[in-house]
């Protein structure tokens, strides 16, 4: 049962444990027709480069600003949960990630005096593995895709005895993404649906969990890494392409298989978006709100401005802004 994986009240304990360790990061309103008016990003003919409507009656929004958590990321809170949670043997921790796992990762690492070996493909992006070594971990660059990186992480576990801390499909792992849900819901109150950016799963099955079905969660993809549509087409985890611009973040190949059954429990709907409308959104967020989010942060608002999803009126929308973890010139 889905309840068996993690339930409303583990992540309540959770929270309860890595609170000294994360930020209770803030919630803002935006205006997407703000937003719409700076985005380059034209929702009806989708044509990159013509301005959007100003004024075109979009609704206001409320953003999780989880690009401001510790390391950067959202994934802070599955590191901390991890290390906090289970027995970390003395060779220490290892992770295969795309960026912002292991970033967070390493961070937790640093700030409970545990060795670190982090595995990363060569498509993760350069300031993320710059984060990475600056916090002391043993930096290993391998493989084009994360599923690359991910095997050599699982050898180096069976030779090393190392804590494996998987990035998505490990139940601490849920259990500290989940937390942000229980941040959200005392931070915006009544909402109707939640969108969330997916790759392999963990964000959007923590969120999920704890709303259990009270609020609408809706997962956002880049359309060139399709993990959780693959998946509910198959009825089980399949493999995806692993394309895009928001690739060293939302494509793993595979959502995760305890993901899997929560999302066809508690998530709504899936949609994709693509490049085009992600760079736009990225920028827009920049332009009309100083809010700094990496590509992959940037889905939620590009499946709204894009029209992938669109509000009912006065449906009260939260999306998940998730990482920052890039250099500065990507912001124009």
């Amino acid at each position: 049962m889905v309840a068996d994986v993690i339930s409303r009240d583990d992540i309540r304990g959770t929270y309860e444990t890595i609170r000294p360790y994360i930020r209770r990061t803030p919630v803002i309103q935006a205006d997407l027709s703000e937003l719409d008016a700076v985005s380059g990003f034209d929702r009806v003919s989708g044509v990159s480069g013509v301005s959007g409507v100003s004024g075109s009656g979009l609704p206001t929004v409320t953003l999780k600003l989880e690009q401001l958590q510790c390391a950067g990321s959202f994934k802070a809170r599955g590191a901390f949960a991890n290390l906090l949670l289970r027995d970390v043997p003395a060779a220490g921790v290892v992770a295969a990630s795309g960026g912002n796992h292991g970033v967070a990762v390493a961070y937790a690492a640093h700030r409970r005096g545990v060795p670190a070996k982090i595995f990363v493909p060569t498509v993760s992006a350069p300031a993320k593995v710059e984060r990475i070594r600056a916090l002391g971990a043993d930096l290993v660059v391998t493989g084009e895709r994360y599923a690359d990186a991910l095997a050599a992480a699982q050898a180096w576990v069976s030779s090393s005895g190392a804590m494996d801390v998987h990035a998505f499909d490990q139940r601490e792992t849920l259990l500290g993404q989940g937390t942000l849900a229980l941040e959200l819901a005392g931070q915006a109150g009544d909402l109707d649906t939640v969108l969330v950016p997916v790759g392999g799963g963990g964000l959007i099955a923590g969120i999920a969990s704890y709303f259990a079905g009270t609020v609408r969660v809706i997962g956002v993809e880049p359309d060139g890494a399709p993990t959780l549509s693959y998946a509910r087409a198959q009825g089980r985890p399949a493999d995806a392409p692993a394309g895009s611009v928001a690739a060293d973040a939302l494509a793993p190949r595979r959502v995760g298989d305890l993901v899997f059954p929560i999302t066809q429990s508690y998530v709504e709907d899936v949609v994709l978006v693509d490049d085009t409308s992600i760079l736009a959104a990225q920028q827009a967020l920049w332009r009309a709100l100083r809010v700094a989010a990496e590509p992959a942060a940037s889905v939620g608002i590009a499946a709204l401005l894009a029209g992938a999803y669109k509000p009912a009126p006065g449906e009260r929308v939260a999306v998940v802004i998730s990482g920052a973890n890039m250099a500065p010139s990507q912001l124009g």
